[in-house]
């Protein structure tokens, strides 16, 4: 199938391990029987972006500027559409202007749509502290009526602790301290686990649990991608 032209920018590198699963994820997924088949893709992977969570909690850097400077800097360099491979990067850039954001594919969003596809009742939200205590997925919950349920703090610590083992590259203690906590949320409630932090998903493939059981932002952020990349041009 023949993409309409239109050419995606990838605001990554938060962490590098997400983004090159994102766009694994994306050639994956793209309904593509040659390269010519594919969309073009500009990834701009700055890593320099100061820690999102621990702005947010009044430690570090502001990281608004260099989100805004990486998304005008994909669209500046043609891209029609972009996105952003870091959940908690969307509390700053859901403040952006409007016309930055009119282009944006919202990883928050379409996590939400597939949540609700396959598990219409709810499921337990992981993710790191900024993303939780910043109230980013139940906000964009409540306006389509769809629940969340949250772990308790002291496990919402180890998640987070968690997301900062896959990003240094230790994807089997990740994966085995990630079985350890969706263990504890499945002797309350069995419900899928949704991965709202872009490292999670990597995590959860670590753990030996059954796909079908967990609910990667990645995944949802590479299909929303990918149909906005290929559906008709009006």
């Amino acid at each position: 199938m023949n993409n309409n032209g239109l050419t995606l920018g990838v605001l990554g590198g938060m962490g590098p391990a997400a983004s090159a699963e994102f766009m694994r994820l994306l050639a994956e997924k793209a309904p593509a029987g040659k390269d010519q088949e594919h969309p073009r893709v500009i990834l701009y992977s700055n890593s320099i972006t100061p820690n999102r969570t621990a702005f947010l909690e009044g430690r570090g850097e502001d990281p608004a500027p260099y989100l805004l400077d990486g998304l005008k800097s994909l669209l500046g360099w043609g891209a029609d559409l972009v996105c952003v491979t870091c959940n908690t990067a969307h509390v700053f850039v859901d403040k952006f202007p409007q016309e930055i954001r009119d282009h944006l594919v919202h990883i928050v969003d379409e996590t939400i749509l597939q949540c609700r596809q396959r598990s219409p009742k709810g499921a337990w939200l992981t993710a790191t502290l900024g993303t939780m205590n910043s109230g980013l997925y139940q906000k964009h919950a409540e306006s389509c009526g769809y629940t969340f349920r949250v772990p308790t703090p002291e496990l919402q610590k180890e998640i987070h602790d968690i997301t900062d083992i896959i990003k240094a590259g230790k994807a089997e203690e990740g994966g085995r301290r990630y079985r350890a906590v969706i263990d504890q949320l499945w002797e309350i409630e069995k419900l899928p686990v949704v991965g709202a932090c872009t490292e999670l998903p990597i995590a959860y493939e670590n753990t030996g649990l059954p796909a079908e059981w967990g609910i990667s932002s990645l995944d949802a952020l590479a299909d929303g991608c990918i149909r906005e990349l290929y559906k008709p041009l009006k």
